[in-house]
């Protein structure tokens, strides 16, 4: 049985059980959106009606919520008469209804049946559970933006690798993806840059053409909705104080303009850090509290993420304002000033009864006890966030970026950064060695990062993501031992059949043996490092 990710526990007996034309339902009481998703997805690859069924007939898939699992776990039996999968709540159900899936063959993932198809399960019982609460992937559409309909379809592929966050990059300097009501040119001006850096930010390469789009509010609605379906939470992040420009090329009062000419700003067609930044003014507070008020609106997630990476102090330190603002409060520099920004969304988000998740930064200038840390530059940024009693996400740079190449041959398109092979990604490690056991408690888990400054469009995403993100999604899975000790050969074997199963998802993943000629970019300079990546 070659599953991806590998449950807990599995036992096979000899036999099948197959699913004929009566086969059904019977869905218990919280399980009718698993039941509805599988009439959806297993309907259309199979042809089966799957129509709802009473538990004493032959030929029926029980699920049911079961008390005394955990809320993720779930155990899926195949017998003689019948499938039960039983969860310890809707979503533990939906994640045994995946893995039975899987089950089926690659062909169930199918959208239409493929003729003389027969369907069958190897009767077995399987008990399985996470290792972490937060399974996420980030996915940045700011840079090159991804319409609606490819949004949920990675949500499809994250279910179906039992990855339940969504972190969704929706603001940057390059643009801004998400319509705010209350202040329509952050979509209408913030939303479309003029032309596009074609590979890294050194190269000579242009696409003269506009780029842009955004998510209207009903448009994030169906995706929050979508991703509930799927038991996928969906955490927003509207950057601040940095990654700015389309909004302050929107409104140009938002930026430093006792320092800079912010009327003569455009949404920036470059990649890479970016001078211009928030004001640390009241107007700047109040207008991204009105950001925020619908942002709360449309996410109902516990975590709202706030950027908080890669700030510049330059402007501050030139701007008479900025250094007011620090007298006036008592700060001892602008890292202080960054610091008292975030603390003031902490405070605001925390009366609304959300909690302030950010990128590893936000320590810096001293971080509200609730907050949460993203740590993106290596591990200790997550070690001091977890030691000074902040919950932490782990997606160190060096291990979990996927935009970074996956191999050093010539052939990789654009490559950026350290090689991050399918092995390293497999024996990534989320939680650091030298914390405490109370200490790691505060890892709530682990993440996946897609940056795309050079993934122009679907199909490089999933070259970058794939099958890396199958590794990942064990990791975040499944309780394996130590690094060194991981049975990579193992999985390599079951990954053998799980590109069977990307293949009939549409996936245009990396082959093992290297890019087919037109996932190449010849003559598209990135920004290679060679070497091992750091591991700290």
């Amino acid at each position: 049985m070659d599953l991806i990710p590998l449950p807990h526990r599995m036992e096979r007996a000899e036999g099948f059980f197959e699913l004929g034309d009566g086969f059904g339902i019977e869905a218990g009481p919280g399980t009718e959106g698993t039941a509805r998703w599988l009439r959806a997805t297993l309907g259309a690859a199979t042809g089966l009606a799957l129509p709802p069924k009473k538990g004493d007939e032959y030929d029926v898939l029980h699920l049911s919520v079961r008390p005394g699992l955990d809320a993720e776990e779930y155990r899926l039996v195949v017998a003689p008469r019948g499938v039960h999968v039983q969860g310890g709540s809707p979503a533990g159900v939906f994640w045994g209804a995946q893995t039975m899936l899987q089950l089926l063959g690659p062909d169930a993932f199918r959208r239409a049946p493929l003729p003389g198809r027969t369907w069958r399960l190897p009767l077995t019982e399987i008990r399985d559970s996470p290792r972490f609460r937060w399974r996420g992937v980030m996915l940045d559409v700011a840079r090159h933006f991804m319409p609606k309909d490819g949004v949920l379809r990675y949500l499809d592929l994250l279910a179906a690798h039992k990855l339940n966050v969504f972190h969704f990059h929706l603001t940057d300097d390059q643009g801004w993806r998400v319509e705010i009501r209350k202040y329509p040119r952050l979509t209408e001006v913030g939303s479309w840059r003029a032309r596009t850096k074609f590979g890294h930010r050194a190269s000579p390469l242009w696409e003269e053409k506009p780029h842009g789009g955004y998510y209207t509010q009903d448009d994030i609605r169906e995706i929050v909705a979508y991703a509930a379906e799927r038991h996928i939470t969906v955490v927003p992040e509207i950057d601040v104080p940095g990654h700015s420009q389309a909004a302050i090329a929107a409104y140009p009062e938002l930026g430093n303009t006792d320092v800079v000419d912010t009327t003569a700003l455009s949404v920036w067609d470059s990649w890479g850090i970016n001078p211009n930044v928030l004001a640390p003014t009241d107007n700047t507070l109040h207008f991204y509290e009105g950001v925020f008020e619908e942002v709360l609106e449309l996410f109902p997630s516990e975590f709202i993420h706030v950027g908080g990476d890669e700030c510049p102090k330059d402007q501050w330190r030139q701007s008479p304002t900025a250094q007011e603002r620090i007298r006036e409060l008592g700060l001892k520099d602008e890292d202080g000033l960054q610091g008292w920004f975030i603390g003031h969304f902490d405070s605001w988000l925390t009366a609304r009864g959300r909690r302030l998740i950010g990128w590893d930064e936000i320590l810096e200038g001293g971080l509200a006890k609730g907050a949460a840390v993203s740590s993106w530059r290596g591990y200790a940024g997550g070690v001091a966030a977890a030691r000074a009693g902040h919950d932490v996400v782990m997606c160190p740079e060096q291990q979990v970026y996927l935009d970074h190449r996956q191999d050093a041959g010539a052939d990789e398109p654009v490559p950026i950064g350290f090689v991050r092979t399918l092995e390293d990604v497999y024996r990534f490690e989320p939680v650091p060695a030298e914390l405490t056991p109370d200490e790691a408690r505060h890892v709530l888990g682990t993440q996946a990062n897609l940056w795309t400054e050079v993934m122009e469009d679907r199909a490089r995403v999933d070259y970058q993501a794939f099958p890396r993100l199958a590794a990942f999604a064990e990791v975040a899975w499944s309780g394996l031992p130590a690094p060194a000790e991981r049975d990579f050969a193992g999985f390599e074997r079951r990954l053998a059949v799980h590109y069977g199963r990307l293949d009939a998802l549409g996936v245009a993943y990396r082959p093992p043996t290297g890019p087919r000629p037109w996932q190449r970019r010849p003559g598209v300079p990135g920004r290679p490092i060679d070497g091992p990546p750091p591991n700290r």
